[in-house]
């Protein structure tokens, strides 16, 4: 098993150590590093992120203000430390974005950025981009301003501390006010036709023992309504950027009529239609993934989310600027000690915000972000795809011939075994699982695996499958379908 993830890297020519001279920078970076004139440690901004994270990039506090509200956004001030055209720069130019393999991360920044200095420790004062917002009492942005400020956030806390303080009635007031504020921006979301998959989370836990588990987990409503706020901070940097001719937007096209109807034909067979009445991004809100049927449609919803884009721009605004799941124009701004692109959208932002001029190495830099940031991507896919069917086919790899629960995600009436098919144990393009017939993707109740079946399926039904062949090296697992 640690052998096969380690491979991985090998394989997939992640990246490794960081050049010597790029950790020089990052260490004079932080020793030479000056916080900003402007005091805001008197916002008392928290962290909500995995319990594990020690990567925090945003902070956030939530003030009512008359009807409506006041909210603060801190987002970590990573330009302070990288300087244009040096080592540093190259090398996060070269990773794309932070890579989360089950063996360790590989960090965008040196971890003394990343995890140190630049992060927005509880209690550490931190240099960052506050954005300030004026809601309205529909939580309606009526006002946004992006200044430099030294923040210190008050509490870390954990999803899933956030939402037991919800739960039982101890949140404080501020937590209270993001359910609101989150509540509020969903209704705004829905207004606007937006759309989000609420699929369930396959995570690969490492245990103290030094073994690997995977958890399938739904989405906890305090995740949706802080998530709310990235978004809202991501449609208020693309207005801001179109407003001011110069940036990077995160493009969307909608779906063709020709996915839609596939997708509204595969909800009538699986037993809840979509009979548009209203949009599919209402439309799939309503469904509950621990129902097995609906948990096929928001499989089969994939196909509504596809051609994903950067797009640069300076002194025109581009013809097509809506990510048309947000329902709105966007900009990636929230992540940047994670993300490469987010880094030059805080700087362009923060200029045009203040009136003044975008600096000239972020506007030099918009063309080449798209094929860095679509590299990064891709890269960033495969390995969390390989990295999970590694896993599972270390769970399943004792138990050859043993049977299992499951649930039939989609089924094709013919085909073979060993090309991608859109998710799966061993559809990662280099197995030789061959056969062909009728076959599908299914998804083993426990433990949680998702992998290729052989047999005659329906997707949405509860089937009981065999497992028949399984190889970590690969890696690969095979299911039939028991009678």
């Amino acid at each position: 098993m640690a052998a096969a993830l380690s491979a991985l890297r090998v394989r997939l020519e992640l990246p490794g150590a960081f050049p010597d001279e790029a950790l020089k920078e990052a260490e004079q970076a932080v020793a030479d590093h000056r916080l900003p004139d402007l005091d805001f440690t008197g916002i008392e901004f928290i962290t909500i992120d995995p319990a594990s994270s020690t990567d925090l990039d945003q902070a956030v506090f939530i003030d009512r203000a008359g009807e409506g509200y006041k909210v603060y956004y801190a987002i970590a001030d990573v330009p302070s430390f990288v300087e244009p055209g040096g080592p540093l720069d190259a090398e996060t130019r070269r990773r794309g974005q932070t890579f989360y393999a089950p063996d360790g991360r590989i960090p965008l920044h040196p971890e003394v950025i990343s995890e140190q200095a630049g992060s927005l420790l509880e209690g550490q004062l931190c240099s960052a981009f506050v954005w300030e917002f004026d809601l309205d009492h529909a939580a309606e942005v009526s006002n946004v301003v992006v200044r430099r400020a030294t923040v210190r956030s008050r509490s870390k806390l954990s999803y899933r501390q956030a939402q037991t303080q919800l739960d039982t009635g101890t949140a404080p007031p501020m937590l209270q006010l993001l359910k609101e504020v989150g509540i509020k921006r969903v209704e705004l979301e829905r207004g606007r036709e937006g759309a989000s998959l609420n699929m369930p989370e396959q995570e690969i836990q490492q245990l103290p023992d030094g073994g690997y588990r995977i958890i399938a987990t739904p989405q906890l409503p305090v995740e949706d309504w802080n998530a709310q706020i990235s978004l809202m901070t991501g449609m208020a940097a693309a207005k801001l950027m179109l407003a001011g001719k110069v940036g990077i937007l995160r493009t969307m096209p909608a779906p063709d009529e020709r996915s839609l109807d596939n997708f509204r034909t595969q909800t009538q067979a699986l037993g809840k239609p979509w009979d548009g009445q209203f949009s599919y991004g209402e439309y799939l809100r309503t469904l509950d993934p621990q129902d097995p049927k609906q948990l096929a449609i928001l499989h089969s919803a994939g196909m509504l989310f596809r051609g994903a884009n950067y797009t640069p721009f300076d002194g025109t605004v581009p013809q097509n600027a809506v990510q048309s799941a947000i329902g709105a124009s966007y900009a990636h701004t929230t992540a940047p000690l994670r993300r490469l692109v987010d880094r030059f959208v805080l700087v362009i932002c923060e200029a045009l915000s203040n009136g003044a001029d975008v600096p000239r190495w972020a506007r030099e830099a918009l063309p080449s972000l798209p094929a860095i940031m679509a590299a990064s991507d891709q890269l960033a896919g495969r390995m969390e795809r390989l990295a999970l069917n590694t896993v599972e086919a270390a769970l399943l790899v004792n138990h050859i011939g043993q049977e299992f629960e499951a649930v039939v995600i989609s089924a094709s009436r013919q085909g073979k075994l060993n090309g991608n098919g859109g998710n799966g144990n061993g559809s990662n393009g280099n197995g030789n699982l061959n056969g062909s017939g009728p076959s599908g993707i299914v998804q083993i109740a426990e433990p949680a695996v998702t992998a290729r079946c052989t047999g005659e399926l329906e997707p949405g039904t509860n089937v009981r499958v065999r497992l028949v062949a399984c190889d970590i090296s690969a890696p690969e697992v095979l299911l039939e379908l028991v009678g």
